[in-house]
């Protein structure tokens, strides 16, 4: 096979996959809507005291959503235990009035931090799709004990990954216990929910655990093959009145910081160095629906630190963004291509690498600016533009950050995506390290769901634009999926070309063509202690384009293919077992050690071929209990070796004040000679105390042999009104080796206020 094309023939067979495809969605659009509830809002003028009991008049006259079904263990049936949901409004908020009927008040809760864990705790969450579109959402969520969560949800909640807790915002609400039930009450402030002015409809998700029945229930019936915030599946929220909108608001929130740092491994620290620091963001409604947001010397110190990973892979790990800046609306900047070639990845900006540690550290960023929200009914908008400092330590100048993205409907779930990202260098002629002096991505994509959400997927075109003379800068994807109750189908192929290199974005791998065919079968056993059966197979191939001048596979080849059988089981105690068997054939494009310990002149050489596999089986317990465990054991060839391990959690909670947990990561790999057995360990206890709903403590130990690093970590939170915080921090690095004589390698205390002032 030969698949070299010139640029035109390659454009040209890109134009009529596209063309096709897009003709194949938009007939496949023509479903019938999943049946829909309504509720209508009825606005009142008296007060409501947010104390959790629904006492006051207007909650007797609004209408209820009730009648919830179930959606786990069975997915076919009405709920054990009812909820139902007020809705109210006046001018400037929103009100929701909730009950949740019980057989007892031994209830499950996790903690009294914000932002619990939905699976195995009692709690109630509600996803406000304000515009009606099925594309976002705000979750506002609250427990039995009046703690709050709040997340920010995006691809129409279709897949897991669209939900981020990190999104915060300022709202109120508390919760009472009584006999029978347990209720609660949200006052929701307009200007935390952007909507259009004139608003006569918006879309409503409520899902609800019960862990006295052990049920999951929902306001709208879903099968269990979804998401349990899948948008598609939401009523109506029908406003008596239509909403004004709200004036332009504006929020700013500054902050003070004080540090006592030092770096023992620079010989020129010779003591602690004081250091004090200030900032602002602020968050301002240009409209009800476009929101300008601005950071001015941003410190995000108060931001827990990345758990460590024990990585035997090839390639780099992705972690995940936790910033708040770059949170709200992030999925228009980075919803692009896919998790191995992404055009935007927000970590790549203010986040440097200490190699000493592995641990990612931050690089100062001066000011960041960011446009987004929606221009009208149908067009998204974003624009971000972000300046960070010069990294004199890794010879680096000042960059200049800046993205724009729009996304267009083009039917009721479809949209058509354009991104332009650029990372443009200042003042470089003080330095002589190597880095281009632009770097610049153009991409173009149409996402497609179908009205009865059976099929979804995505086409895209992405390319780099930089000095450097590499061949093929272009990355092209197509995913399909179809997914109903019984079964799954996907078709995946990306080509990754070898000069496709966003520097502002996140690559796995260049010189490219995979295709990844996926298949799975889901059985629904009735009156069993097993609720669900999942099994599939997954199976990929590589092949190397050539273009990247590679003295070892210069020419289209294979150079790799996976195969993977899995077999996924739920219980009706909530716990999970899944089986996996997994078959690897790997020719190797360049020397590599996979234990990442060796001497550096001990290596699997570039060019060679192993065949290799593996057994693993991970069993998750029923999270509702004190005390829970997740453990997962492997062992099999491993290229020219053995690999045996088990990782997994012990977590034991002494409700509702907090948990102790140790994570834990244990690989033996024995591989032929000269290479060294090794075993590698990675541990990471951890304590969270939540002495009340404001102060919470956290403090947690890394220890990483693999890097030799231990990390420690401690928190301290005091939150003493909504969305303002004071932070103690203290992080500390040490050599690992030996553990009998550890030698620090860093350490810092810091110190942060923060304040969140309407205007």
């Amino acid at each position: 096979m030969v698949l070299f094309l010139s640029n035109t023939q390659f454009e040209m067979r890109l134009f009529l996959t596209l063309l096709t495809l897009c003709s194949f969605f938009l007939v496949s659009s023509v479903q019938v809507k999943a049946q829909n509830q309504s509720l209508i809002v009825k606005k009142t003028s008296s007060p409501i005291i947010i104390d959790g009991l629904l006492e006051e008049a207007i909650w007797s006259k609004t209408e209820k959503a009730s009648n919830f079904s179930q959606y786990f263990p069975q997915d076919s049936i009405p709920a054990i235990s009812d909820t139902e949901i007020h809705l109210a409004y006046d001018e400037e908020h929103l009100y929701v009035g909730i009950k949740c009927f019980t057989k007892g008040n031994d209830y499950s809760i996790e903690s009294l931090r914000r932002d619990y864990s939905f699976w195995g705790f009692d709690n109630i969450s509600i996803l406000f799709d304000t515009y009606a579109d099925q594309t976002n959402a705000l979750m506002f969520g609250i427990n039995p004990l009046g703690v709050q969560r709040e997340a920010f949800i995006s691809e129409g909640g279709r897949v897991r990954s669209g939900f981020d807790s990190s999104w915060d915002n300022k709202w109120i609400g508390e919760a009472q216990t009584v006999e029978g039930m347990w209720t609660a009450e949200m006052k929701i402030p307009f200007s935390t929910l952007r909507f259009k002015k004139g608003s006569k409809k918006w879309g409503m998700v409520v899902y609800r655990f019960d862990s006295q029945n052990n049920e999951i229930s929902n306001w709208i019936a879903l099968p269990r093959n979804r998401v349990i915030m899948d948008l598609s599946y939401s009523g109506d929220v029908v406003w008596e009145q239509e909403l004004n909108g709200t004036s332009n608001n504006i929020s700013i929130i500054p902050y003070a910081s004080g540090s006592l740092s030092r770096d023992f491994e620079d010989l020129d620290q010779t003591t602690h160095l004081l250091k004090g620091s200030a900032g602002v963001d602020a968050k301002i409604g240009l409209t009800e629906a476009l929101n300008l947001d601005i950071t001015i010397n941003p410190d995000f110190s108060q931001v827990e630190v990345d758990r460590q990973v024990t990585n035997l892979d090839r390639f780099e790990i992705s972690f995940p963004e936790r910033r708040q800046f770059f949170v709200e609306n992030a999925d228009l900047f980075s919803g692009f291509g896919s998790r191995r070639a992404n055009p935007f990845f927000s970590r790549r900006i203010g986040i440097a690498l200490d190699t000493s540690t592995d641990i990612n550290v931050q690089n100062t960023i001066y000011y960041g600016m960011r446009l987004s929200g929606k221009l009208n009914d149908r067009l998204r908008v974003g624009l971000l533009n972000t300046q960070t400092a010069s990294q004199v330590e890794n010879d680096l100048p000042s960059f200049n950050y800046t993205v724009a993205a729009v996304e267009q409907n083009v039917s009721k779930r479809s949209n058509i995506g354009a991104i332009f990202v650029n990372k443009q260098a200042f003042n470089t002629e003080d330095f002589s390290g190597t880095f281009n002096n632009y770097n610049r991505n153009y991409g173009l994509e149409y996402r497609h769901v179908s009205l009865d959400n059976k099929w979804r997927g995505k086409i895209g075109f992405h390319r780099v634009d930089s000095p450097d003379d590499s061949k093929n800068k272009n990355s092209h994807m197509l995913q399909m999926v179809y997914d109903v109750r019984k079964f799954r189908l996907e078709w995946v192929h990306h080509m990754t070309g070898a000069g496709y290199n966003p520097e502002v974005g996140f690559v796995l791998r260049n010189d490219i063509l995979l295709f990844s065919p996926e298949a799975s079968i889901n059985f629904y056993p009735k009156n069993s202690k097993i609720t669900r059966h999942r099994v599939g197979l997954d199976l990929t191939w590589f092949y190397k384009l050539g273009q990247d001048d590679n003295i070892y596979f210069p020419e289209f080849s294979q150079v790799e293919k996976n195969a993977e059988v899995f077999w996924n089981l739920d219980f009706r105690n909530s716990a999970m077992l899944s089986l996996n068997l997994k078959y690897e054939d790997i020719n190797l494009l360049e020397d590599f050690d996979p234990t990442r310990v060796q001497d550096d002149q001990i290596f699997l050489e570039g060019g060679s071929r192993y065949e290799f596999g593996s057994i693993s089986l991970n069993y998750r317990s029923d999270r509702r209990k004190v005390f829970s465990y997740r453990i997962e054991p492997i062992f099999g060839s491993f290229y020219n070796g053995s690999r045996y391990g088990i990782r997994g959690a012990l977590k034991y909670r002494f409700q509702p004040y907090g948990a102790i947990e140790l994570n834990y990561n244990y690989n033996h790999i024995d591989l032929d000679a000269p290479f060294k057995t090794v075993d590698l360990w990675l541990v990471g206890p951890r304590v969270d105390l939540t002495l009340t709903k404001k102060i919470f403590f956290t403090t947690f130990l890394q220890y990483n042999n693999q890097s030799d690093n231990i990390n420690v970590n401690a928190r301290f939170q005091w939150r003493f009104k909504p969305v303002s915080d004071f932070f103690i921090v203290y992080s500390e690095n040490y050599i690992s080796d030996p553990l009998d004589q550890l030698e620090s390698r860093n350490r810092a205390l810091v110190i942060k206020l923060t304040y969140w002032l309407n205007l």
